[in-house]
């Protein structure tokens, strides 16, 4: 098995011992994403609407560098400090991904890096 480490200048640099994502075969796994914008490595202001939306253009940007898009994920897994914005989470997804939408679980935690709210990775199918 051979694996690529995948990075982006678009999405947050990696804040610990992992790459953004790794490509084997036609399977790329994007490490979860935060809501951190890129040039300032700070939690996007605004909602929680505007948190979810930074999480996800941070997932699309990797996909990008991978030679994909969001819309050849399979898989989403979603954590939530607070389920109660499950429903803002697909709100927000309808923007992001389009049928047949990638399998998907969201889990409720008691915490996330930085303090943040909302955090995504995913497995695209290239």
């Amino acid at each position: 098995m051979s694996k690529e480490a995948i990075h982006s200048d678009n999405a947050p640099a990696a804040i610990g011992t992992y790459s953004q994502a790794v490509r084997t075969g036609n399977l790329v796994f994007l490490s979860g994403q935060i809501p951190l914008v890129p040039g300032t490595m700070e939690v996007v202001a605004g909602d929680f609407e505007a948190r979810a939306r930074q999480v996800f253009d941070n997932l699309a940007a990797v996909a990008k560098a991978a030679g994909g898009n969001l819309n050849q994920a399979v898989k989403i897994t979603v954590f939530l400090t607070d389920l109660g914005n499950f429903a803002t989470v697909n709100t927000v997804m309808q923007d992001y991904f389009a049928e047949p939408f990638p399998a998907r679980a969201a889990v409720g935690v008691a915490s996330l890096p930085k303090g943040v709210d909302v955090e995504a990775d995913a497995i695209l199918a290239l």
